[in-house]
């Protein structure tokens, strides 16, 4: 081996040189400085839920002169039916649609992904359009079709079409996974007896846990904050949501209940809050290991 290639291979072994401790303190300062400016608007919230009325809006300060708990009370039971009415019919809608796109979604990804049939990448690449429509654009046909059938103000139209695979964000994010588990189990288990239908629930479903687990964090979240559809579809207060809860604190005369409105509106922060700690390692590796070989 020549000097050169010796003196080259040398410097290619040395340790990578350390960055100044300066340098350090600069970037934890400017990501604590982002922080704290992305978590202020939440922490406003949080402090105008225990101030009185006329301090909210008075004082930029987070810390409220005298504590008052009284709002989360007024906005729980102050209304024409408890808060809870709201969060209960926003849970049963956000599990409903949780279901009904796991299922559905992940039957679709399954067909695209290892089924042939006429068509197959005509049909996807169609799907794959929809993802380019605006929800306005489909908006007045989907609401001519609920009303002939007789859904407007009752909860089918924001979970039925949920079971018809309409999401084609999850059905795509499902089909590079599957796409990144070996065919030599379908093969395998082919020629061991297994149908289509039993690939898919005992070998398919198993290895998707981390994917199927995204597409319902994902399906949970949009539900639960999801404002225009309950806005559209439900008109009876006993079947509203919590976003639409959460705007009947707000009188147009100028008379609003703020301070339960921030309260409420950290209590409806709960449900994704959990279920982003609890499950995040999920929604990492689902989105991490989509579309990869593995």
């Amino acid at each position: 081996m020549t000097d050169a290639k010796l003196t080259h291979f040398a410097e290619d072994m040395k340790p990578p040189r350390e960055r100044p401790w300066f340098f350090s303190i600069l970037i934890h300062a400017a990501l604590i400085a982002a922080s704290i400016v992305m978590l202020y608007p939440l922490l406003w919230m949080l402090s105008g839920s225990i101030k009185d009325q006329n301090e909210i809006f008075g004082t930029a300060s987070l810390i409220p002169s005298q504590f008052d708990f009284s709002s989360y009370a007024r906005g729980w039971f102050g209304g024409q039916v408890t808060f809870g009415k709201f969060v209960w019919n926003s849970a049963v809608i956000a599990v409903l649609s949780v279901i009904g796109n796991v299922i559905s979604c992940s039957l679709a990804a399954y067909a695209f992904a290892r089924l042939n049939f006429w068509g197959k990448n005509f049909w996807f690449a169609l799907m794959l359009g929809t993802l380019m429509l605006p929800y306005h654009v489909t908006l007045i046909p989907q609401y001519i079709l609920f009303l002939k059938l007789g859904w407007v103000k009752t909860m089918l139209p924001l979970v039925a079409p949920k079971f018809l695979a309409v999401d084609a964000f999850f059905i795509f994010l499902m089909v590079q996974f599957f796409r990144g588990i070996p065919r030599e189990l379908d093969e395998a288990a082919m020629m061991d007896g297994c149908s289509p239908w039993r690939i898919y629930w005992r070998i398919m479903l198993p290895l998707s846990l981390p994917v199927l687990a995204t597409a319902a964090i994902f399906s949970f979240i949009w539900t639960w904050d999801d404002f225009f559809g309950p806005l559209i579809y439900l008109s009876d207060i006993n079947t509203y949501t919590v976003q639409l809860g959460l705007r009947s604190f707000v009188d147009s005369t100028g008379s609003s209940d703020w301070s339960s409105l921030f309260a409420m509106s950290s209590l409806s922060l709960i449900p994704v809050f959990l279920i982003f700690l609890f499950f995040q390692r999920l929604l990492i590796d689902g989105i991490a290991t989509a579309g990869l070989k593995r």
